[in-house]
């Protein structure tokens, strides 16, 4: 008998009041405006970990939202993402109280310097034994280029131009820069690391020149798992030659599916095999003992969605409530003198009456449930079988009682059906709970080539970004 899918299950988290459900930080018994005390974070994991999750995936930005009215106003009055913590700070915490569950936190190539977060990374994945993930982003706020000194933001493909050479350092850090044996704690000899196991990288590039070597041990993963949110051609590219997870989604299954057979081709054509990459997706799940109660949950939950706060977020180049709900998008952005390719992602035929809607969560993408535990289970059965996801980052509606009701009601039910773990096993590094295999990055993925010190003076290959649009 073929052993049925498993699904890997993320809870989808945010160091801040307002991550992706705008307004639902005022619900009754709602947690998240406790985003800044430890407890918040210890109590969470231990939920997280007792009720069956395999991770928490913490996004994050390096700047305000404030496109929308020409300001931050309405995103710091939202609490849209404005205060937010440092994640990789917030991990520690959720360690200190588990043991098997795995963490994948944001961090931006584009402003800090690579040498700084090989350090950061390699002690989170010592500190968690192997539990740690870090989620690549070019950051496309124009506030966070200001905030580190640029006039506006660099433009998208060379952002990733520039991130290639980045992880490129890190893994001459990571992978290259110390052997497995350097350490070897002779207390007889009074030698704790061998110098001739540990090298200088001496990386000079277009943008980093760093000596090394690596101020740090090999950790337990060496490189944590490398995961990234795209959908273009350069993020493909990108993708292809370094990420193991993507997060990704669609609004249909056809969108889903040519997402990831686009990134499956670009795996392979940089000498990975097309199974190297797994593909979680952002999930809505509102599930309730009975029908009713589920519909009443979701009933709720739209109620109190801000409008105001999902436009902030959008970055909408217009505030649809100063319009007529009559007019259409073209005719409301033709007014105020802008161009619909800032508004691309509704059709300019589409009312502003069914835009709001729009907004507010009448149309769901491709993967979102409301229901009981048996229809909850039976649609994530579907997306895993048919659709060909690997897991979910699930949307936060309440804090906690997302994650709880998830893990008392849906949970079980996905054991039974041999799509989770049973509870209590033992604990993994994030890569074996990922792949089954080693927790090393497999001999065939581009970092590896630095292993032992080889290649360290080799000429980088560019990125090729052309390659990977034809492969779409």
């Amino acid at each position: 008998m073929t052993e049925k899918k498993q699904l890997f299950l993320n809870l989808f988290e945010m160091a801040c009041v307002s991550h992706i459900t705008h307004g639902l930080w005022s619900l009754p018994g709602n947690n998240r405006h406790r985003f800044a005390d430890i407890e918040y974070w210890t109590e969470l994991a231990q939920i997280l970990e007792d009720g069956g999750f395999d991770g928490v995936f913490l996004a994050d930005v390096i700047g305000a939202y404030d496109t929308f009215r020409g300001g931050p106003e309405t995103a710091l009055r939202e609490g849209l993402q404005s205060p937010n913590l440092d994640p990789l700070l917030v991990v520690p915490a959720m360690a200190t109280v588990t043991k098997r569950l795995h963490f994948g936190a944001t961090f931006s190539t584009t402003y800090e310097p690579p040498f700084a977060f090989a350090r950061r990374a390699s002690t989170l994945d010592h500190l968690t034994r192997g539990r740690f993930g870090w989620n690549i982003v070019t950051s496309y706020l124009p506030n966070a280029a200001r905030n580190f000194g640029l006039e506006g933001e660099i433009p998208h493909d060379r952002r990733y131009e520039l991130a290639d050479e980045y992880l490129d350092v890190l893994y001459k850090l990571w992978e290259g820069s110390w052997d497995d044996d350097a350490v070897i704690a002779d207390r007889d000899a009074r030698v704790y690391t061998d110098p001739a196991r540990v090298r200088y990288i001496d990386h000079v590039g277009e943008q980093h020149r760093v000596a090394g070597p690596h101020i740090v041990h090999p950790s337990p993963q060496r490189t944590p798992v490398l995961f990234q949110a795209t959908g273009s051609p350069a993020g493909v590219a990108f993708a292809g030659r370094h990420a193991e997870v993507v997060f990704t989604g669609g609004r249909t299954v056809e969108e889903f599916q040519r997402n990831a057979e686009g990134m499956r081709a670009a795996a392979v054509a940089n000498g990975r095999r097309s199974d190297d990459v797994r593909f979680i997706a952002m999930a809505g799940v509102i599930v309730g003992r009975t029908e009713e109660e589920a519909a009443d949950k979701w009933r709720i939950y739209r109620e109190r969605t801000s409008t105001e706060g999902i436009l902030a977020h959008l970055g909408f180049p217009i505030d649809l409530a100063a319009f007529p709900p009559q007019l259409t998008i073209g005719e409301a952005l033709a007014l105020a003198g802008v161009e619909h390719d800032r508004a691309s992602f509704i059709p300019p035929s589409t009312t502003i009456a069914q835009a709001l809607e729009f907004v507010r969560g009448g149309r769901q993408d491709r993967f979102f449930v409301v229901g009981t535990p048996s229809v909850v289970a039976d649609e994530i059965e579907r997306w895993l079988d048919e659709d060909g996801i690997d897991g979910i980052n699930l949307r936060q509606y309440h804090s906690f009682d997302t994650a709880r009701d998830f893990a008392e009601l849906v949970v079980p039910e996905l054991r039974r059906r041999g799509r989770l773990p049973e509870a209590g096993g033992a604990p993994t590094t994030l890569r074996e709970r990922l792949f089954g295999e080693g927790h090393r990055l497999p001999d065939r993925h581009y970092g590896a080539r630095y292993r032992g010190g080889a290649n360290l003076d080799v000429e980088r290959e560019p990125l090729r970004i052309e390659g990977a649009l034809a492969a779409r």
